[in-house]
């Protein structure tokens, strides 16, 4: 599939995130959405079951449910269970500590699930200073039922620097407990935003992040478009933003937005209590506006091909502006790191 088809739109995402509620059990420091308490007016379960209906018939292949903790929904299993009586491929964020041995015995009965389990340390003291106390030993507990069943699962690392050394001790205990392991940018969003300074990663830790990534073929990332993405890597992902374009968010509200890290009224496409899912798809002008953004400030850049511009998200939540180009992105880095300062940030 060609940048230029992509960057077109297609007739609907190919994934959609749907965080199902902002109900959460943990505390997490780098949380994108600020989670804890439920929003106020979350959707009902006739609301989210159509909207399971609407985008069956609009073709989305599959839909990774975040929050939130989306176990913390009553209704969560039902939701997706209705996924999978449409033949939708799940894949399910959770922090693990909801997922005794009879919930993951009803989820591998499904061939269309897969989990990711957040832990963002190789040790306790690392990851529960991150999530709280007792997660990492209970996180740990859930991803070994997990890998006693046929359900794909992997640990998912937010890329922090207080954990950026334990990467690679990461992915060996991913491989000793026969998962895979994943690794996601940290971005100022949400709590995230709160704690940015303390745990953005340094431009040596990001560099020494992508030299280590570039020879891990088998670490997925999140983010495939992002500027630590190596040239060997390119084949293993888009190397371009698919906000508007692959894929979207739904909020635990019904409203629908580019991605989870712009659940923002400036970058509200529309209410799912007042259009179609496909309404919104095809005509919500923010989604066209994504469509349309061009990085022009980066094109001269040695790693365009590589970044196209990097992350708009971050680029308006460090710079209020996502025509400007990522601020973090690994030239900035080098060249940061040469003239011994940090990335530009607001």
């Amino acid at each position: 599939m060609s940048n230029k088809y992509v960057e077109m739109g297609m007739r609907s995402p190919v994934n959609l995130t749907w965080e199902v509620s902002l109900l959460c059990n943990l505390r997490c420091n780098h949380c994108l959405s600020d989670s804890g308490e439920a929003a106020e007016g979350e959707m009902t379960t006739a609301e989210a079951l159509d909207l399971v209906e609407q985008i069956s018939k609009a073709g989305v292949f599959q839909v990774n449910f975040g929050g939130g903790e989306p176990f913390m929904r009553p209704d969560f299993e039902e939701i997706i269970g209705a996924c999978h009586d449409k033949g939708i491929m799940t894949c399910i964020s959770t922090n693990g500590t909801l997922l005794d041995s009879e919930r993951v015995a009803r989820l591998a009965a499904s061939r269309l699930v897969a989990i990711q389990v957040s832990l963002d340390g190789s040790n306790a003291e690392t990851c529960d200073a991150i999530r709280g106390k007792g997660v990492f030993e209970r996180g740990i507990a859930a991803v070994k039922r997990l890998a006693q069943t046929k359900i794909p699962t992997s640990i998912n690392t937010v890329l922090t620097s207080q954990n950026a050394s334990e990467i690679p001790a990461m992915h060996e205990l991913a491989k000793s407990l026969g998962v895979s392991l994943r690794v996601s940018r940290f971005r100022p969003s949400g709590r995230g935003a709160e704690n940015w300074e303390s745990l953005r990663p340094t431009p040596t830790q990001l560099i020494a992040f992508s030299d280590w990534l570039a020879a891990s073929g088998d670490v997925r990332t999140g983010d495939s478009f992002f500027s630590l993405t190596s040239q060997e890597r390119q084949g293993l992902g888009l190397n371009l933003c698919g906000a508007a374009k692959l894929t979207c968010c739904v909020s635990p509200t019904g409203n629908m937005y580019p991605c989870a890290f712009l659940q923002t009224e400036r970058f509200k496409a529309g209410s799912l209590r007042e259009n179609s899912f496909q309404e919104i798809w095809d005509n919500s002008e923010i989604y066209e506006s994504f469509r349309n953004l061009r990085i022009h400030s980066c094109e001269e850049c040695q790693r365009f091909d590589q970044c196209h511009g990097g992350c708009p998200a971050v680029a308006w939540h460090l710079k209020n502006d996502i025509n400007g180009g990522d601020p973090e992105c690994l030239e900035r880095c080098v060249t940061s790191i040469a003239d011994n300062r940090l990335p530009e940030a607001a």
